[in-house]
């Protein structure tokens, strides 16, 4: 199910968009008409929290917030220029506390969190003026705050934890549906938050898009689409390689199959001047698209329109998320869902490839159509009971501790050669030292290295005698590693061991997958 973000008023440009309706309702309502939703505090930070439920009733399309109790009201009044909304903050848990609110059913909108100060809305006779710390004089511009996106409806409970504007406060989203399984996504890694804003900063023409406030507080990294906007990123950042991305479809054709659950929709791609034209399995023109500039493909707007049809939205989608994470012009089909291949194009999406590879399962929100290929940080439950939104350290998303894993083979360690973290690192055995080489945490079913990068199996592959290798997190199968209780290091994407290559007993042994056999090459435990 995809989520469509709606605009809350015309009247102002700094009116921001909202987490859409699902295109299909069932005629039964499930689910309790208030459903409670617990937001946990463990950012380690001792700020006040202030909470906002605003957004859009659905049956009559009025706009205006909630309470904590679940009673909806709408907005009234507004003036132009904009005038103060009423202060309908609902307060939150301080560290290490909680705050039980609730969303009523028929409802979609955005659960704001602000730490410290209360953030400041403001009414046109339209609607409400939220929020944009990257417009100029915004209100809030030096305020922590940050926001997740809902839809609670007859269909069930979209959550998810979006960063399409920006990047501030780390937070998980849950949903625990009637069958009591709990989902969870958005969790960042440990020392997650930082590694983003240290990455960001660390890139060539990035810096300024992280804003900081004047004690020192860092309070977010604003998206590429925003802050290019605002003055604090190249406005044609990503030009040259859209125009290299568009123009190899002069002499090739792209392929576009925009429905996983369709696979024999298709529509194809070629590119004539300026403008790709797609055509359909008959030959018939379907869509046309201009070349986007860099503002329409961070935006997935502008040169690239997505109507919600069935045709020129679905492909639309497809080409701003391939843009966004660089596989257009090299991956002929689309869209593309290997992770392993995202971002490597020069210049790239430095934003959306830095969140993704600090998310503990991958997944986050980081354009607008990062739901392509189901990358999204989102939970959905057709039948929830209840949710829950937890604010994550600031420190780090995770207590797990670094570890070395050890061989009951030889009691030698997994190691990274020479300590050279770079992609597609063979792992090895080799002598326990406890450097950094050799310490690893699992967050979630990822094994990461100290710097933040994961264990890995090269290309995906299930076969047997496959490297198991370091490569960029991107929470893909190939990325999925669980340590059960007897001791197996077990991929789950292959079903296969973690196994040292002829059972060496050498350092420098490499690494490799196989048949689980229970034999002591693959019998690891923490150390």
């Amino acid at each position: 199910m995809r989520l469509r973000r709606r605009l809350l008023a015309v009247a102002s440009a700094l009116v921001v968009a909202l987490a859409g309706v699902p295109l299909a309702t069932p005629a039964h309502a499930v689910g309790p008409s208030l459903l409670p939703v617990t937001v946990t505090n463990t950012t380690g930070r001792a700020d006040a929290v202030y909470l906002y439920v605003i957004g859009t009733n659905l049956a009559t399309g009025r706009l205006g917030y909630v309470n904590a109790a679940g009673t909806f009201a709408p907005w009234t009044g507004g003036q132009l220029p904009p005038s103060p909304a009423p202060d309908v903050a609902i307060p939150g848990p301080g560290n290490g506390g909680s705050t039980t609110i609730r969303f009523p059913r028929g409802f979609s909108g955005r659960v704001y969190f602000a730490l410290g100060q209360k953030l400041k809305f403001f009414l046109t006779p339209d609607g409400l003026v939220q929020p944009a710390p990257w417009a100029g004089g915004d209100a809030n511009r030096d305020i922590l705050f940050d926001w997740s996106e809902f839809t609670y409806n007859d269909a069930g409970l979209w959550l998810n934890s979006s960063q399409v504007d920006m990047f501030a406060v780390p937070h998980a989203v849950t949903v625990t549906g009637a069958s009591g399984v709990t989902r969870r996504t958005g969790d960042v890694v440990a020392n997650g938050r930082n590694a983003i804003i240290d990455g960001i900063r660390a890139q060539s023409g990035w810096a300024n898009t992280v804003q900081t406030r004047s004690d020192g507080t860092v309070l977010r990294v604003l998206a590429p689409g925003k802050a290019a906007g605002a003055g604090l990123l190249s406005a044609t950042y990503l030009d040259s390689y859209i125009a290299a991305a568009w123009n190899a479809y002069t002499t090739k054709t792209l392929t576009v199959a925009p429905f996983g659950d369709q696979p024999n929709v298709r529509y194809y791609g070629r590119t004539s001047g300026t403008t790709m034209t797609f055509t359909n399995g008959s030959g018939q023109v379907v869509a046309s698209f201009k070349r986007p500039s860099s503002a329409s493909v961070w935006g997935c707007d502008g040169d690239l329109p997505a109507p919600n049809d069935q045709v020129v939205g679905p492909i639309s989608r497809t080409l701003c998320a391939a843009l966004n994470r660089g596989t257009l012009g090299t991956i002929d089909t689309q869209p593309s869902t290997d992770a392993a291949a995202f971002y490597r194009n020069t210049p790239t999406n430095q934003y959306a490839r830095l969140i993704h590879a600090n998310m503990a399962d991958g997944k986050a929100y980081a354009f607008a159509f990062d739901d392509v290929g189901a990358f999204e940080s989102l939970v959905h439950d057709g039948d929830p009971r209840s949710a829950g939104l937890i604010l994550s350290p600031f420190g780090g998303g995770s207590t797990s501790t670094a570890t070395a894993l050890v061989s009951n083979l030889n009691n030698k360690c997994i190691d990274v050669p020479n300590s050279n973290f770079a992609d597609r690192a063979p792992l090895q055995m080799w002598n326990c030292n406890n450097t950094n080489a050799q310490k690893w945490t699992f967050t979630g079913n990822a094994v990461r290295s100290q710097n933040d990068k994961c264990m890995d199996v090269d290309a995906g592959s299930t076969a047997n005698g496959a490297i198991v290798q370091l490569y960029t997190c991107n929470g893909t199968g190939a990325q999925q590693f669980t340590l059960n209780s007897a001791g197996d290091l077990v991929n789950l994407q292959a079903g296969k061991c973690v196994d040292i290559k002829d059972r060496s007993a050498a350092d420098g042994a490499r690494l490799q997958l196989w048949d689980c056999q229970g034999i002591a090459s693959q019998k690891w435990r923490k150390g």
